[in-house]
Protein backbone atom coordinates (compact mmCIF):
# COMPACT_ATOMS: atom_id res chain seq x y z
CA UNK A 1 0.00 0.00 0.00
CA UNK A 2 1.41 3.38 -1.06
CA UNK A 3 0.85 6.06 1.61
CA UNK A 4 0.55 9.73 0.61
CA UNK A 5 0.82 12.70 3.00
CA UNK A 6 -0.04 16.34 2.46
CA UNK A 7 -0.43 19.41 4.63
CA UNK A 8 -2.59 22.53 4.60
CA UNK A 9 -4.79 24.95 6.44
CA UNK A 10 -7.91 24.19 4.38
CA UNK A 11 -9.73 27.29 5.63
CA UNK A 12 -12.90 28.26 3.74
CA UNK A 13 -12.83 24.92 1.93
CA UNK A 14 -13.15 25.42 -1.84
CA UNK A 15 -12.84 23.53 -5.14
CA UNK A 16 -9.07 24.08 -5.28
CA UNK A 17 -8.71 22.24 -1.96
CA UNK A 18 -10.86 19.37 -3.20
CA UNK A 19 -8.96 19.06 -6.48
CA UNK A 20 -5.53 18.94 -4.86
CA UNK A 21 -6.72 16.31 -2.36
CA UNK A 22 -8.23 14.22 -5.15
CA UNK A 23 -5.00 14.44 -7.16
CA UNK A 24 -2.91 13.70 -4.06
CA UNK A 25 -4.94 10.53 -3.46
CA UNK A 26 -4.15 9.40 -7.03
CA UNK A 27 -0.46 9.34 -6.07
CA UNK A 28 -1.11 6.29 -3.89
CA UNK A 29 -3.68 4.22 -2.01
CA UNK A 30 -4.01 5.93 1.38
CA UNK A 31 -4.18 9.71 1.92
CA UNK A 32 -3.06 11.30 5.19
CA UNK A 33 -3.73 15.02 5.71
CA UNK A 34 -2.03 17.28 8.23
CA UNK A 35 -4.27 20.20 9.20
CA UNK A 36 -2.40 23.29 10.44
CA UNK A 37 -3.46 24.12 13.99
CA UNK A 38 -4.85 27.56 14.82
CA UNK A 39 -1.64 28.33 16.73
CA UNK A 40 0.56 27.33 13.77
CA UNK A 41 -1.51 29.49 11.42
CA UNK A 42 -1.26 32.45 13.77
CA UNK A 43 2.52 32.05 14.02
CA UNK A 44 2.80 31.98 10.18
CA UNK A 45 0.34 34.72 9.24
CA UNK A 46 -0.35 36.71 12.44
CA UNK A 47 -4.04 35.99 12.00
CA UNK A 48 -6.39 33.17 12.87
CA UNK A 49 -8.20 31.10 10.25
CA UNK A 50 -11.90 31.84 9.70
CA UNK A 51 -12.83 28.29 10.81
CA UNK A 52 -11.44 26.64 13.94
CA UNK A 53 -9.03 23.74 13.61
CA UNK A 54 -11.78 21.41 14.87
CA UNK A 55 -14.20 22.54 12.14
CA UNK A 56 -11.51 22.36 9.45
CA UNK A 57 -10.59 18.86 10.60
CA UNK A 58 -14.24 17.69 10.48
CA UNK A 59 -14.59 18.98 6.91
CA UNK A 60 -11.43 17.17 5.73
CA UNK A 61 -12.33 13.96 7.63
CA UNK A 62 -15.72 13.90 5.86
CA UNK A 63 -14.13 13.66 2.40
CA UNK A 64 -14.13 10.18 0.88
CA UNK A 65 -10.66 10.71 -0.67
CA UNK A 66 -9.11 11.27 2.78
CA UNK A 67 -8.19 8.26 4.91
CA UNK A 68 -6.58 9.86 7.97
CA UNK A 69 -6.25 13.36 9.45
CA UNK A 70 -3.98 14.81 12.13
CA UNK A 71 -3.04 18.24 13.44
CA UNK A 72 0.20 19.78 12.17
CA UNK A 73 1.62 21.59 15.19
CA UNK A 74 4.91 22.84 13.68
CA UNK A 75 6.39 23.39 10.23
CA UNK A 76 9.71 22.07 11.55
CA UNK A 77 8.19 18.63 12.23
CA UNK A 78 7.30 17.70 8.63
CA UNK A 79 10.09 15.11 8.46
CA UNK A 80 8.89 13.55 11.71
CA UNK A 81 5.29 13.46 10.45
CA UNK A 82 6.46 11.77 7.22
CA UNK A 83 8.21 9.09 9.28
CA UNK A 84 5.47 8.72 11.92
CA UNK A 85 2.77 8.15 9.28
CA UNK A 86 5.10 5.99 7.12
CA UNK A 87 4.46 8.15 4.05
CA UNK A 88 5.85 7.02 0.71
CA UNK A 89 4.93 10.29 -1.04
CA UNK A 90 4.73 13.92 0.12
CA UNK A 91 2.37 16.01 -2.03
CA UNK A 92 2.33 19.81 -1.95
CA UNK A 93 1.01 22.54 -4.23
CA UNK A 94 3.46 23.82 -6.81
CA UNK A 95 3.51 27.23 -5.12
CA UNK A 96 5.89 25.42 -2.73
CA UNK A 97 8.06 24.02 -5.57
CA UNK A 98 11.50 23.04 -4.26
CA UNK A 99 10.77 24.01 -0.64
CA UNK A 100 10.35 20.40 0.49
CA UNK A 101 13.08 18.73 -1.56
CA UNK A 102 15.02 18.04 1.67
CA UNK A 103 12.51 15.24 2.36
CA UNK A 104 13.45 13.30 -0.80
CA UNK A 105 15.66 11.09 1.39
CA UNK A 106 12.53 10.06 3.35
CA UNK A 107 9.97 9.75 0.54
CA UNK A 108 9.08 10.81 -2.98
CA UNK A 109 8.18 14.53 -3.17
CA UNK A 110 5.53 15.64 -5.69
CA UNK A 111 4.41 19.22 -6.38
CA UNK A 112 0.97 19.45 -8.00
CA UNK A 113 -0.33 22.50 -9.90
CA UNK A 114 -2.81 24.61 -7.97
CA UNK A 115 -6.28 25.28 -9.35
CA UNK A 116 -5.97 28.63 -11.17
CA UNK A 117 -7.90 31.72 -10.06
CA UNK A 118 -8.96 30.50 -6.63
CA UNK A 119 -7.47 30.94 -3.18
CA UNK A 120 -8.78 31.36 0.33
CA UNK A 121 -7.17 34.82 0.52
CA UNK A 122 -8.95 35.84 -2.70
CA UNK A 123 -12.30 34.55 -1.37
CA UNK A 124 -11.86 36.54 1.86
CA UNK A 125 -11.10 39.72 -0.13
CA UNK A 126 -14.25 39.23 -2.25
CA UNK A 127 -16.36 38.72 0.89
CA UNK A 128 -14.91 41.90 2.47
CA UNK A 129 -15.97 43.93 -0.59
Amino acid sequence: MKRVITFGTFDLFHIGHLRILERAKKQGDYLIVGISTDALNYSKKQKNPIYSQEDRRKIIEALKVVDEVFYEESLELKGEYIQKYKADVLVMGNDWEGRFDQFKSLCEVVYLPRTPSISTTEIIEIIKE
